[in-house]
């Protein structure tokens, strides 16, 4: 069996236990989601032997037995790779020495070389820098350089980017991606922002109060009615998108997504290239027929597949495009006003989205 496979019990300070079995993908990154207190760094501690969980527990990665009854394989022998919050440099070495550490210390020979390393993460200019004199991104860059150098056959991730501003943040976030495509390691990415989980994950973990409430592909998650994603004020749908062409008499770049067309502003992307874009629930607009005269030029043909029942104020819809849905938040008088019914042909208005990495307002 492949992957991570997980039968975990751990008593936390106070009333807080972790209590939990899952198993989870042995390749691309699984976001593990939910607020603080949820239980997401202690899974993460116990997965890398640094948190010793109850005896009946158990814990296996790609058919080794890393924890049982039985024994407990110690934390230098799974070959993990540990991001945490606070990159944790060595102060007295600079940033080559650092990452000479890590290659140097290896338990097992590396497929990943130190020029790769420095490539992908955009370090280059900074090797003969103190550890000292680094920003906090250029810091964690460095961090997860040094845990890849280990040569780990698992990569966990502890709120990385917490600490960073928004620039340090979209660099950082450029390089993870990077790492996804050009490396075939499993990742464990913890974090409280949806936004960043939406840029990243591949699978998604939801925890919460120690317990498991959730777990799938990020973008069915995303998309259905019953989880607790969708009832978060930042709920939205993530779409796949491939760039089709740039229109630059209105500095616009046109994606299609399932046949249909979204105009966003203008990307640097070539035509081919794909991209997610996340549209927020509460930005989608409902209409029996499609306007004539609107400022807003996103109007696409839909289904509406699911309503949400509910007494209060405001309902969710899930409108199908093609294979893929939207959400849409509207008022529950709207919905009665205009007699909406599971499989209707309606349309939706996008008013704006997040096109991931970037923040670009739909057109």
């Amino acid at each position: 069996m492949t992957g991570l496979s997980l039968d975990l019990r751990c008593q936390g300070n106070s009333d807080f236990a972790l209590q939990l079995e899952c198993s989870l993908p042995a390749s691309g990154i699984t976001a593990v989601y939910g607020p603080s207190g949820s239980g997401k760094s202690t899974l993460l501690d116990c997965i890398a032997g640094l948190r010793q969980p109850q005896a009946d527990s158990v814990i296996r990665f790609n058919g080794e037995t890393w924890l049982d009854r039985e024994h407990a394989l110690p934390s230098w022998q799974r070959r993990i790779g540990y991001v945490f919050q606070d990159a944790r440099l060595f102060p007295h070495l600079n940033v080559q020495q650092n990452l000479d550490y890590a290659v140097a210390r290896r338990s097992a020979p590396g497929s990943i070389s130190l020029p790769q390393v420095i490539a992908w993460l955009e370090l280059e200019a900074l090797l003969p820098r103190a550890s000292d004199t680094l920003s906090a991104g250029q810091k964690q860059r460095v961090a997860i350089g040094r845990a890849l150098l280990s040569s780990p056959r698992l990569l966990l991730l502890d709120e990385p980017l917490a600490n960073l501003d928004h620039a340090a943040r979209q660099q950082c976030l450029r390089c993870l991606q990077r790492l996804a495509t050009e490396l075939q390691l499993p990742m464990l990415y913890v974090s409280h922002d949806i936004e960043e989980v939406s840029q990243l994950a591949d699978h998604l973990l939801l925890l919460d109060r120690g317990r498991l409430l959730e777990q799938g592909p990020l973008l069915d998650l995303c998309s259905r009615l019953d989880t607790r994603l969708s009832h978060e004020e930042q709920a939205a749908a993530i779409l796949t998108a491939q760039v089709t062409r740039h229109d630059s008499a209105f500095n616009l770049t046109e994606l299609a997504v399932d046949g249909h067309t979204l105009l966003v502003n203008h990307l640097p992307d070539a035509p081919g290239q794909s991209r997610r874009v996340r549209i927020p629930a509460r930005d989608v607009s409902i209409c029996r027929e499609r306007p004539r005269d609107s400022s807003i030029l996103n109007i696409l043909p839909v289904t509406l597949c699911e309503i949400e029942h509910t007494e209060g104020a405001r309902l969710l819809l899930r409108l199908s495009l093609g294979s893929q849905f939207l959400l849409a938040r509207i008022t529950r008088k709207s919905a009665v006003e205009l007699r909406l019914q599971v499989g209707d042909p309606i349309y939706a208005q996008i008013k704006s989205a997040a096109l991931l990495m970037e923040v670009t307002d739909l057109a």
